[in-house]
């Protein structure tokens, strides 16, 4: 670990950091909101406004474009009593099995299979205080089209870019099911505009700040109230989201594979989120930006890329870490600069031995574009243990 310099010092697990993103994390330390020190995970890299891969400890306030858009965003793992054996020696039929029964990329379920199904009543939780932040800010209304029924058809459903759904083999074979999503659409809608009302209320007040995607709600307001309220409504959103879709994976799968129970070490994680903890003696709310929370004795998931290895991992409580850890590789190249650097070709030879997408339309996710997960795991030693290894056999990505 390494420590810049900033109005408060900014812990860094990671000498793979690029200067934008150094100057991201020094700006995070200007601001007043922010107590103790920044840290940054080793998986660290450029994002907007705040780097992805750091933990923003503030008091009596919250940034959210820290959070960003994809509120929530985070892992769900489970094992199941399944084995490598019990897998056909061609995946390709059980992907497309799977694909069918959950949307990738803009897709979403039909309403009309929706409506008064079991999906319905999951979602039914949530609906009322929808209801309450909408009638509050209408606004959100505005800026999804069909926002009334978008957001209960997305629900179990994966979206595109680096979200994925993964069947894995740990260390003895077993078949694990891992995937990655968050708030979709919905939580999207909720992350733009409070991050455009932030900054309205810093033009508002004048308050000078070293980025202006930094821009902070501040305790004691209505705005503030009425993020978090939003904030947590997608949280809870996303949560229920990977619920659902691990339960359309598990019976796509079983129509598949022999018959087969899942194990009670299932995981589910936020990575892009805010919690309130105590941190010496002080009541914070904890900004996760791509990192996942470690505390003692926590399991945890962390991902490589779609042709490398993942960790279910174990929490060692660092303080120096406010208990947290990395939530992946991270990217060590832009998408743009991958899709220049490689083609299909690089991306078949780098997934060599995974069913998974190789053609253009994913070379942006080729393992390459990402960290060496190894490297990552090595500088986290003291913030996580190692519980199981996993190697992934079949990808799913939008």
């Amino acid at each position: 670990m390494k420590t810049l310099a900033g109005r408060v010092p900014v812990k860094v697990w990671t000498d793979e950091i690029e200067p934008a993103a150094i100057q991201q994390l020094k700006n995070v330390a200007q601001l007043p909101i922010v107590h103790g020190h920044v840290a940054a995970m080793p998986d660290v890299h450029l994002g907007i406004g705040a780097t992805v891969g750091s933990v923003i400890p503030t008091r009596g306030a919250i940034i959210p474009a820290a959070v960003g858009v994809d509120i929530g965003c985070g892992m769900n793992a489970v094992r199941t009593s399944l084995t490598a054996a019990d897998l056909p020696d061609n995946l390709a039929k059980l992907r497309s099995h799977i694909e069918a029964a959950v949307p990738v990329g803009f897709n979403q379920h039909a309403w009309d299979k929706v409506r008064g199904s079991a999906h319905q009543r999951a979602a039914r939780p949530l609906d009322d205080r929808l209801d309450r932040i909408v009638g509050k800010h209408p606004g959100l209304m505005k800026m999804q089209r069909q926002f009334a029924q978008a957001w209960i058809c997305q629900i179990g459903t994966l979206g595109g870019g680096n979200h994925f759904i993964e069947l894995c083999l740990d260390e003895e074979d077993r078949v694990w099911i891992m995937l990655h999503s968050g708030s979709r659409g919905t939580g999207n809608v909720i992350g733009r505009y409070f991050i455009e009302a932030a900054k309205k209320d810093m033009r508002r007040h004048q308050v000078n700040l070293p980025d202006r995607d930094l821009a902070y709600l501040s305790a004691g307001s209505t705005l503030f109230d009425d993020y978090v309220e939003a904030l947590e409504w997608a949280q809870d959103y996303a949560l229920t989201n990977r619920r659902e879709m691990m339960r359309l994976v598990v019976e796509a799968m079983r129509v598949q594979l022999p018959t087969f129970t899942l194990t009670d070490e299932a995981i589910n994680c936020h990575h892009n989120y805010v919690a309130r903890e105590t941190h010496d003696g002080e009541a914070l709310f904890i900004t996760r930006k791509g990192a996942i929370a470690a505390h003692a004795g926590q399991l945890g998931i962390i991902p490589g890329s779609m042709g490398a290895k993942s960790y279910i991992v174990r929490g060692l409580g660092n303080a120096a870490s406010f208990c947290s850890c990395s939530h992946g590789a991270g990217r060590r190249m832009s998408r743009s600069e991958a899709k220049r650097r490689f083609n299909r070709f690089d991306l078949a030879a780098q997934t060599e031995g995974v069913e998974c997408r190789k053609d253009g339309g994913v070379v942006d996710e080729i393992p390459g574009a990402y960290k060496d997960i190894d490297t990552v795991m090595a500088q986290q030693a003291d913030l996580v243990e190692v519980v199981h290894t996993l190697k992934q056999v079949l990808c799913i990505k939008g």
